[in-house]
C-alpha cells in the first residue's frame, strides 16, 4: 500500500515539474495524427461512402436529424447547427428523449446522421429501429462498420482508429475531434453541392460581427440626393461647392448619360493646387476610370478593397451609373472588421 502511495506521489511530482505547454503540444500532435489518418481515409476507402452520404443528405426532402449520446452527442449538436447555418435544415434529437416521444420529430422525408465512436451505444437503439421501420435513410459516423449502428445503416462513414490524447486512453479527445471534422466535411460538401452563396449565408447570420461582414454594400451606401455628383463640363469653383455640401471628401464626375467617368478627391485638389484651380474644368482635374464597387459586394470585401487601395471612400456603380457612395467610416460603424 505504501509503495502504491509513493508511486502516485512520484507521478504527481513528475506532472507538476513538467510544463503544461508540453502536455498541450502532445495533445495537439495526437489529435493532428487522427485528422491526418481521417484525411488519408477520405482519399481511399471512405471516398465512395462519403459521396453516397452527401447525395442522401442533398436530396432529402425533409430535415437532417443528427443524434448521438455523451460526447458524440455534444459533437452532434454542433454538427446540426453547422448544417442549419449553411443551408441544410437540421436539428439535434437526443436519443434518450427520442425514446420518450421525440421520435415523432423524425419524418419519413428526413435523413438521420447518427454519431457513435463504438457504434454500440444502447441509447441509439430506438432511433435505429424507427429509421428501419419507416425507411428513413440512416448515415453512421463510427469507427466500427461491424457494430450495431454500422450494420443498421444505409451508409457507414467508418473513421480510422486513433489514439486518444487522454494519457489513459479513456476521455474522448482525438475521436471527438475527428467526428467534428467529418461533420464539418459533410456540411461544406453539402454547401457546395447546393450552391449556397454568401448572400444565402447572410440570411442565417444577421447578428454580430459576422452578420455585419455579410451585409452588402447596397445595405450601407449613401444614395439619392446624398451623392456628391457633378457633370464633367462644370468648373471647379462650382464643383467645390457641391463637394463641401456633401462632405464625403470626394466628387463623382458623370457624363451626359449619367455614367461615372471620373472622381475627384482631396488628394487630387492638393496635387492641382494653384491660382488656376477654381477656373479649371472638372474633367481636367478628375482621376479618370476610378475604382468602384458593385451594390452586391460584401461589406467585408468592400473594406478590404478600400484598405488595399489606401482610400477612404468609393463610389458604387450599377451598369456604369453611380448609385451610391460608401465611406470607410460607414463600414466600421456597421461593425465590419
Amino acid at each position: 500500500m505504501a509503495a502504491t502511495a509513493e508511486t502516485k506521489t512520484a507521478r504527481r511530482l513528475q506532472v507538476l515539474t513538467s510544463h503544461p505547454a508540453d502536455s498541450a503540444a502532445r495533445t495537439l500532435d495526437l489529435e493532428r495524427e487522427g485528422l491526418d489518418a481521417l484525411r488519408a481515409t477520405l482519399n481511399h476507402q471512405l471516398r465512395e461512402p462519403f459521396r453516397r452520404a452527401v447525395a442522401i443528405l442533398a436530396t432529402a426532402r425533409g430535415r437532417v436529424i443528427v443524434t448521438g449520446i455523451g460526447k458524440s452527442g455534444h459533437v452532434g449538436q454542433k454538427v446540426a447547427a453547422t448544417f442549419a447555418s449553411t443551408g441544410t435544415p437540421a436539428f439535434f434529437v437526443h436519443p434518450s428523449e427520442a425514446s420518450h416521444g421525440d421520435l415523432g420529430m423524425i419524418l419519413r422525408d428526413d435523413a438521420i446522421v447518427a454519431i457513435s465512436w463504438s457504434g454500440e451505444s444502447v441509447e441509439l437503439g430506438n432511433i435505429l429501429t424507427y429509421s428501419r421501420r419507416f425507411k428513413v435513410p440512416l448515415i453512421a459516423i463510427t469507427s466500427r462498420s461491424d457494430s450495431a449502428l454500422g450494420k443498421q445503416s444505409d451508409v457507414v462513414l467508418e473513421m480510422p482508429r486513433a489514439k486518444e490524447a487522454c494519457p489513459h486512453g479513456l476521455a474522448p479527445t482525438t475521436s471527438t475531434t475527428m467526428q467534428l471534422a467529418l461533420g464539418d466535411c459533410l456540411a461544406i460538401a453539402l454547401l457546395e453541392a447546393k450552391g449556397f452563396t454568401a448572400h444565402d449565408f447572410s440570411v442565417f447570420h444577421p447578428g454580430g460581427s459576422l452578420g455585419a461582414s455579410l451585409k452588402f454594400v447596397a445595405d450601407i451606401m449613401h444614395t439619392g440626393d446624398r451623392l456628391p455628383l457633378v457633370s464633367e463640363d462644370r468648373i471647379m469653383s462650382d464643383a467645390l461647392v457641391t463637394m463641401t455640401q456633401k462632405s464625403f471628401g470626394c466628387l463623382g464626375v458623370v457624363d451626359g448619360k449619367g455614367r461615372l467617368v471620373g472622381m475627384i478627391t482631396d488628394g487630387d485638389l492638393r496635387r492641382h493646387m494653384g491660382p488656376e484651380l477654381l477656373k479649371a474644368r472638372v474633367c481636367d482635374i478628375m482621376t479618370k476610370k476610378p475604382d468602384t464597387l458593385s451594390p452586391d459586394t460584401l461589406a467585408s470585401a468592400a473594406l478590404q478593397e478600400i484598405n488595399s487601395l489606401k482610400r477612404t471612400q468609393m463610389f458604387v456603380v450599377d451598369k456604369g451609373k453611380p448609385v451610391g457612395v460608401v465611406h470607410v467610416h460607414d463600414l466600421l460603424r456597421a461593425g465590419v472588421a
